[in-house]
């Protein structure tokens, strides 16, 4: 390794296992000491909240084998010549959060990246959905990065040096069974972009990715699938390329974004796939419009050019289905 994050301190929230743990383990390889995190040690099978799935023992068996904790994290950096400390504590909570960067500057001395990748998800139709199970989704991602971005930007803003990742998700775009969830990573999307612009001159950047891997999810909703019949080959076949990658060779992008290198890349979104694509998402723009010369537009004349100008060759219900 380049020793790229040499003297750096990082952050990682939800680093307990999967892409999480993944980050954590190239930055610390790349020479930065690492605070791990979890909500609570243990970890749980389930990678939807509030959600059972009746699992087989082959499934519950390649389920052992992607989950762990901030302790577990921890203890393989470590073992690996790192340093390390565990942090144990929900990051959607804002004191929690105030405790993490006041352990993480006791510990090291200082705090130079923070990546948000905690979250939380519960999937299902929008009409079965109660404020618990949207709080769930939000709150641990969009509040808990808003949280410790509070806490730790004004030890970043003081060495002039820091760098924020967000991890958000395609579900940004209003995939169908993810309401809250969507909702909190387009709201990610948002911060990410105000923050750089707040930001700008102060030597700090923040940017944002949607990560593509298998992870913990991925084998709960092949079980999912297979409790509606769909045949275990089938799910395989189609799923992403990325999907059939766990994500160590990607994450090194995101050290890179960490870095000195990467000092003048702030205010982005980019595409991260576990079969070796790093892509660049464009920001949204009006892309055909009518206008009138009338003080106000009429019923009528609504009725007419909506369909027939506005909306020709476009489905009129819009929605992004589940991959």
């Amino acid at each position: 390794m380049s020793e790229l994050l040499a003297g750096k301190v990082a952050i990682i929230t939800g680093s307990g296992q999967g892409i999480g743990r993944e980050i954590a383990l190239c930055m610390a390889r790349e020479g930065a000491r690492v605070i791990t995190n979890n909500r609570k040690p243990g970890s749980l099978l389930n990678a939807f909240e509030k959600t059972e799935i009746p699992f087989t023992d082959e499934e519950r068996a390649e389920l052992t084998k992607v989950t762990g904790d901030a302790q577990t994290t921890a203890d393989e950096i470590v073992r690996s010549g790192g340093q390390a400390v565990p942090f144990f504590g929900d990051v959607g909570d804002f004191e929690t959060a105030r405790r993490m960067v006041d352990t993480t500057i006791d510990t090291f001395g200082r705090l130079d990246i923070v990546v948000n990748n905690a979250s939380s998800n519960w999937v299902g139709n929008i009409m079965d959905m109660d404020e618990e199970l949207w709080d769930i989704s939000v709150v641990s991602k969009l509040k808990g990065a808003f949280n410790l971005m509070h806490h730790a930007l004004p030890h970043m803003r003081d060495q002039g040096y820091g760098r924020v990742l967000n991890s958000s998700s395609d579900a940004f775009q209003g995939l169908t069974g993810y309401a809250a969830y969507g909702a909190a990573n387009a709201g990610l999307v948002a911060l990410t972009k105000a923050s750089a612009g707040d930001l700008a001159g102060s030597g700090i950047t923040v940017n944002a990715y949607t990560p593509l891997a298998r992870t913990r999810a991925w084998f709960n909703a092949a079980a999912t699938y297979r409790l509606q019949g769909v045949p275990s080959e089938a799910v395989e076949a189609g799923a992403p390329e990325a999907m059939k990658r766990t994500a160590e060779g990607m994450v090194p992008f995101l050290a890179f974004l960490a870095s000195d290198r990467a000092s003048d890349i702030s205010g982005h979104l980019f595409k991260l796939a576990a079969d070796g694509e790093i892509g660049l998402w464009s920001d949204p723009k009006v892309t055909r419009e009518i206008t009138t010369t009338e003080a106000a537009w009429s019923i009528d004349e609504l009725t007419e050019r909506v369909p027939n100008e506005l909306m020709a060759g476009v489905s009129t219900h819009s929605a992004t289905a589940i991959r």
